[in-house]
This record gives structure tokens, C-alpha cells and sequence, in this order.
């Protein structure tokens, strides 16, 4: 779940952009750590616009530390001057551990006092990613403590919906993973705050962005029919519905 673009809804606007797996005990609470830099010349800004993967997202920028929830529409950061940030994709677990409320951030964010993981990690960027990663990976190690088994059960779910395309019901995921469906249901909205069906369809749209981007001429059809959308017009309404334009539109500007 590394591919730097997926997600990326015009990925030659980025500036530097690194995603690092996390590895070690972070791995359970953390899918990836990510860095964006930019040096902009004065006067020039650029507009990142992102279709986020169902997940919420721990993020060092200057001072302060966001938990942002999961989103339910394209996210929009339009970059100036310079800067950088470090952010964490967070797991299920891992999020569970640091907000009892996954519902509450859906589209929104808090801030948390944590000015020593913010030190640790200034300290040594943007020189050093690697020390950054480490010492983030420590702090949330350490705040998060014990993986539960609640929340191995909420990781093994997430990536599966989020990476297994030839799951396209919650009751796929539910007879793999031999629980009930109704027990994915209330573990998403505790861990995640999204329904499984959400994750499923953003994974779809995720996916069929990146195609459409990818190669120009393949067919708004084939696409719907290869991701398990009933027809070509379920998959043109996600994209106006989440994107805010056409498959077309989108095509047309990558």
C-alpha cells in the first residue's frame, strides 16, 4: 500500500513526496509515514488535491500535531513559501489509540498537546527523514501501548478492504475473516468511523481514478466492470458525487 500516487488526484502538481512502510512494532499502528517538502518562488502557489484513503492521519507541520479523521470527499492544501510536514497513516489500532471517537473527525481534525514528539522530530528535518520516522514511531509506540486484539482484528480488516479487489461485500470480508458482518459494522465505526462499505467504495474510486489517469483510452465501462461497479453510470456518479467532476473532466486534466 505503498504506490506513491494512488490517491494523488494530480500527482505532477506534488512537490518532493516520500511514502516510508512502517516497519517494527509502528507497523500496527501506522501504515505508512509520509513527507511532503516544497519551496515555492514567491507568489507561486500549488494546489494538492487528494482522494484520501479511509483512514485518519497523525501530521507534525511547525508547531502542531493534527489527528485528522477519515474524509468523505476530495481534500484540497494549497502549498506556499516553504515548508515541510511528517504524517502517519494511521491503522485502525492506531487511531482507536489515540481518540475514543473515530465518528467524531470524519471530515475534521484536533490538535494534540504533544510538544515533545513535535521537538524530536524538528530537531532533525528536513535533513533526516529516517530519524523523523524513528522518533515519531517511538513517541506513538509508546503512546498507543499493547496492540489489542480488538484492534489486530480492526487492521486485518482495513487492509483487506482497503487492498483485496475481489472483495466488493461486507460479507465477502466477514466469512474471510469468520465473524459476522454485523461485528465488521460496529468495529469499522469504532475504529475507523466509516462504514466497511465506505472503505470498499473508496477503494473502487481510488482505483478507477488511477486507471482513468493512467491510460487515456481505456473505457469508462471496462473500468466499472473491472472494480464490481453494476454499471458505468454507478461508477460516473461516485466520481461526480466524491471528485466534484466527470470521469471526462477528469480525463481531460490530469
Amino acid at each position: 500500500m505503498t504506490d506513491p500516487n494512488r490517491g494523488v488526484l494530480y500527482p505532477g502538481d506534488l512537490p518532493r513526496f516520500t511514502r516510508i512502510a512502517a516497519e517494527g512494532d509502528v507497523a500496527d499502528l501506522v501504515e505508512w509515514f509520509w513527507i511532503p517538502q516544497w519551496d515555492l518562488p514567491d507568489g507561486v502557489s500549488s494546489a494538492q488535491r487528494t482522494l484520501g484513503y479511509p483512514a485518519a492521519n497523525l501530521v507534525i507541520e511547525g508547531d502542531d500535531v493534527g489527528l485528522w479523521g477519515a474524509t468523505t470527499h476530495v481534500a484540497e492544501r494549497v502549498l506556499e513559501g516553504s515548508g515541510w510536514a511528517v504524517g502517519a497513516l494511521l491503522t485502525p489500532a492506531g487511531f482507536a489509540a489515540l481518540t475514543a471517537a473515530p465518528r467524531d473527525l470524519v471530515d475534521t481534525h484536533v490538535l494534540l498537546d504533544a510538544p515533545e514528539v513535535v521537538a524530536s522530530v524538528s530537531a532533525v528535518m528536513p535533513e533526516d527523514h529516517s530519524a523523523a520516522i524513528a522518533a515519531f514511531g517511538a513517541w506513538l509506540v509508546d503512546r498507543a501501548g499493547a496492540l489489542t486484539g480488538e484492534g489486530r482484528l480492526a487492521n486485518d480488516m482495513v487492509r483487506m478492504l482497503m487492498n483485496d479487489s475481489s472483495i466488493l461485500r461486507i460479507e465477502d470480508a466477514a466469512a474471510r475473516l469468520a465473524v459476522s458482518p454485523r461485528t465488521l459494522q460496529r468495529l469499522a465505526h469504532r475504529t475507523v468511523g466509516l462504514p466497511p462499505a465506505a472503505i470498499i467504495r473508496r477503494r473502487r474510486l481510488q482505483e478507477a481514478a488511477q486507471r482513468v489517469r493512467e491510460a487515456p483510452g481505456v473505457r469508462l465501462a471496462d473500468v466499472a466492470a473491472e472494480l464490481g461497479y453494476a454499471d458505468q453510470a454507478h461508477l460516473a456518479n461516485d466520481f461526480r458525487t466524491v471528485l466534484g467532476l466527470t470521469a471526462s473532466e477528469y480525463r481531460e486534466n490530469p
